[in-house]
């Protein structure tokens, strides 16, 4: 999708109207002015107060990656008559409707003096179940704003006084708002002072903690819960001390309340009621998430371990600073904010984190729709390094995967107007820049339509043939420009596109899939989510062929949207999806059930594990969803690795137990905006033991661990358990050896689905292939010592040989 540039465009206003307090704004009334930074179309900007009695603006419908910022301001009212006569306290009420999902609506004065809008008490909050289109037909909530005090303002600030409705999208693609005509009007001054920071948090089914900054030192107040759009309390509220917070108990499952709160200073001394805050209790669920608001501000994009600690971590970054909440053993969070040079281009459509340098501290990777910008975290993990190319990158999602197999973590990077662009590590952290079928002499070719398309790029082993490949969900354009791709890894470092030939070349439009093993056989099943139209379920039936499954899967309800990813939330042992927002609970068997969309943002977020039980977490736009957690048992895999990356990146773990095999592929980069974690969790539900834990490294090294612990981390250091020497056996026979060309191979065993791999003298690994015929085509290779190493199941048998 390309950005639109907007010039600004404002309406000049016509101030020489003059109105008097406590007088109605009378919209329609073309003495009101429109300014900002908005389009014009009528699907957009809705409704004009100059024109109808109501302003509403669609961001909808202006689309991601405008900015919008438009403002209704009044003409004129000169208040100097009004304070001369002691009406000194003011206010402004009205009723709106807004869907608010990280904008700003406010209400702002006009500072004459300064020459600047100072925002006026507190943003407007979110309407309770408003439309997602459509604003004008919603139910409306009343507010009165915080009295304003202009006993203080000078002549000048008195007689130019104006005031606005402003809404400011915040970079967020949010929906909308509609703003029905104001009244100014004067106000009984207070003696108590109002509340401040009132907030819902820990929201549960059945109850919710209040919280909120005392005025001055009074040390009671008064609460009023109430059914959302009922209006500023009129009577008392509930007496109460405490506030820190306050709870509420015995509420109602999956019902929407909103909260008042006034202070209390003795005699018949309150402040003003300050709210209304709105919350929504849960509804009873397979898995409740509980919210906590956690603000960070700048692009939140991440959740990963920054450390090396293998406890997952909470990121930002700005243009000058990344902001890390390093997770504790002991629970919370510490905040350490890491100046940065200044940021050529930041992570305005995708984030990507790994260790790519190797030195045990994160590295992040910015995608931009200018360019790409790395920060590199330096050995002590105090600081960065910025690196930014000069090359016009349109990024997409971005991914961090040894796409040569060296052992070092290169980058990936969507382009989504020209082909795809790459960046390989030399093995110092030193990074070349290459775009497929554009860079002369670049290594690989991992997809270079003209005009891109790529949107959501995720590396998997589909083919279960031990190395990495990549699917590229691709959105808009042309019907060849939104087909699927699949980039094969041939195991000696090539890729071929073969989507075609897998039934997997879908010109649907997507902007993310999710991978994963939806049916527990062993190998990896693909759900491609719809960003319109409709989704695809397909099973991987092992032999290289994906069926479309999505009739009988229970999938097609789901909303569409960017985000699709795949956890076991429930930690049952079936993987699920979450779809933009709605979980969908896996029956193991490629179908799912409970469908839950009232449980995290229609986001997603970034997923990890924030406070080390073993339950999924997310996090996204300020605020922490907690997993509530069910009985079900759990292993998280950590995984180090020595020869291959240290992340263990493009690993794939598979854990067997009475019930079968689970598979993971470790992965940086999912879904289409954000990033996850990069340990590997297991859910194993009422299972109570694990035979054992398979690691299948970038490397070819095998590690495998019986037995291991449940419901707590298990560290795997790459070569820990089995080295290539442990499996030299004398029932392989190749022949003849030395050889020219080709390898033909004897064996007791059957060597159906086998795996070989071939290794110089160093074990790096230089072939890899799914074994067809028992022979192997050796020609290619250089002259030298090799070892020849055969996995079939669980047997594992090598040999050493010559290449002449």
């Amino acid at each position: 999708m390309r950005k639109i540039t907007l010039t600004l465009f404002v309406l000049s206003a016509f101030f020489s109207f003059s109105q008097t307090l406590n007088q109605p704004a009378n919209w329609p009334n073309p003495n009101w002015s429109i300014t900002g930074n908005y389009l014009f179309d009528s699907e957009v900007f809705e409704a004009n107060p100059t024109q109808v009695n109501t302003f509403a603006y669609d961001d909808d419908d202006a689309q991601n990656g405008h900015d919008d910022d438009i403002a209704a301001e009044s003409p004129v009212i000169n208040l100097t008559a009004a304070n001369a006569a002691g009406e000194n306290w003011i206010s402004v009420g009205s009723s709106y409707v807004f869907n608010n999902i990280g904008e700003l609506l406010t209400i702002q004065y006009w500072d004459a003096d300064a020459g600047v809008w100072v925002v006026w008490g507190d943003p407007l909050t979110g309407t309770s179940n408003p439309p997602n289109n459509n604003f004008c037909s919603g139910s409306y909530q009343s507010f009165t704003s915080a009295p304003l005090n202009i006993s203080g303002f000078s002549a000048n600030q008195l007689s130019n006084f104006r005031y606005r409705v402003s809404y400011d999208d915040n970079g967020v693609w949010g929906w909308g708002f509609c703003f029905q005509s104001p009244t100014i009007s004067s106000q009984t001054p207070p003696t108590c002072p109002n509340i401040t920071g009132l907030t819902s948090t820990n929201i549960t089914t059945d109850s919710a903690d209040i919280t909120w900054q005392a005025g001055s030192t009074e040390s009671s107040w008064e609460i009023v819960v109430q059914t959302p759009g009922s209006g500023i309390p009129t009577g008392s509220g509930t007496a109460t001390s405490s506030n820190n917070p306050y709870p509420l108990t015995s509420l109602n499952s999956g019902t929407s309340y909103e909260i008042y709160v006034r202070g209390y200073c003795g005699g018949s001394d309150y402040s003003n009621w300050v709210g209304p805050v709105v919350f929504n209790t849960l509804t009873p669920a397979r898995v409740n998430f509980i919210t906590e608001s956690f603000p960070i501000g700048g692009y939140d994009l991440t959740v990963v371990d920054m450390n090396g600690d293998h406890l997952d971590d909470i990121v930002s970054a700005s243009s000058t600073n990344v902001n890390i909440f390093y997770q504790l053993s002991t629970g919370g969070f510490n905040e350490v904010d890491i100046p940065t040079p200044n940021a050529n281009f930041l992570p305005t459509w995708s984030m990507a984190a790994a260790d790519f340098d190797g030195n045990g501290h994160t590295d992040l990777l910015y995608g931009n729709g200018s360019g790409v910008t790395f920060m590199k975290a330096n050995n002590d993990g105090t600081a960065f390094s910025e690196i930014s190319g000069s090359e016009y990158v349109f990024s997409q999602r971005s991914n961090f995967a040894d796409i040569n197999n060296d052992g070092h973590l290169d980058a990936f990077v969507c382009h989504d107007v020209a082909p795809n662009v790459y960046y390989i590590n030399d093995g110092n952290g030193n990074l070349t820049f290459y775009q497929s079928n554009v860079t002369p002499n670049a290594p690989v070719n991992l997809g270079d339509y003209s005009s891109g398309g790529n949107y959501g790029s995720i590396w998997i082993d589909y083919d279960n043939d031990r190395d990495l490949d990549m699917f590229i969900a691709k959105c808009g354009g042309e019907t060849d420009r939104r087909r699927n791709n699949m980039l094969t890894n041939n195991g000696d470092g090539t890729y071929t596109e073969n989507a075609a030939s897998l039934g997997l070349d879908d010109p649907m439009q997507t902007w993310s899939s999710s991978w994963g093993d939806y049916d527990n056989d062993g190998d990896m099943d693909l759900f491609v989510g719809a960003s319109s139209g409709n989704h695809k379920l397909m099973r991987n039936d092992g032999n290289g062929v994906f069926v479309d499954v999505t009739t009988a899967a229970n999938v097609s309800s789901a909303p569409t949207g960017h985000e699709n990813v795949s956890h076991d939330f429930d930690n049952d042992g079936f993987l699920d999806i979450a779809c933009n927002g709605t979980i969908m609970y896996g029956k193991g068997d490629m179908t799912f059930e409970d469908l839950d969309s009232n449980q995290i943002n229609y986001k997603n977020g970034s997923f990890g594990d924030l406070n080390n039980d073993g339950f999924i977490d997310t996090y996204y736009n300020d605020v922490i969803y907690w997993n509530g957690t069910t009985s079900n048992n759990w292993i998280k895999i950590n995984t180090i690795g020595t020869v291959s990356n240290i992340d263990g990146i493009g690993a794939r773990v598979e854990l067997y137990t009475s019930a079968g095999v689970q598979i993971r592929d470790v992965r940086s980069g999912e879904g289409f905006e954000y990033m996850s974690t990069i340990n590997t969790h297991f859910g194993i539900g009422s299972q109570t033991t694990i035979d054992s834990v398979v690691i299948y490294w970038p490397s070819g090294i095998i590690d495998t661990v019986t037995n291991p612990a449940i419901n707590t981390p298990l560290e795997v250091v790459e070569g820990a358990t089995l080295t290539i020497e442990d499996s030299f056996v004398n029932d392989l026979v190749i022949y003849p050896n030395p050889t020219n060309d080709v390898l033909n191979i004897s064996t007791s065993d059957n060597l159906q689905n086998a795996i070989y791999t071939i290794f110089d003298i160093t074990s790096k690994r230089v072939m890899n292939a799914k074994l067809d015929q028992n022979k192997i085509d050796v020609s290619a290779l250089n002259t030298g010592n090799y070892i020849l190493r055969i996995v079939s199941g669980n047997t594992i048998k090598s040999q050493k040989f010559i290449k002449q």
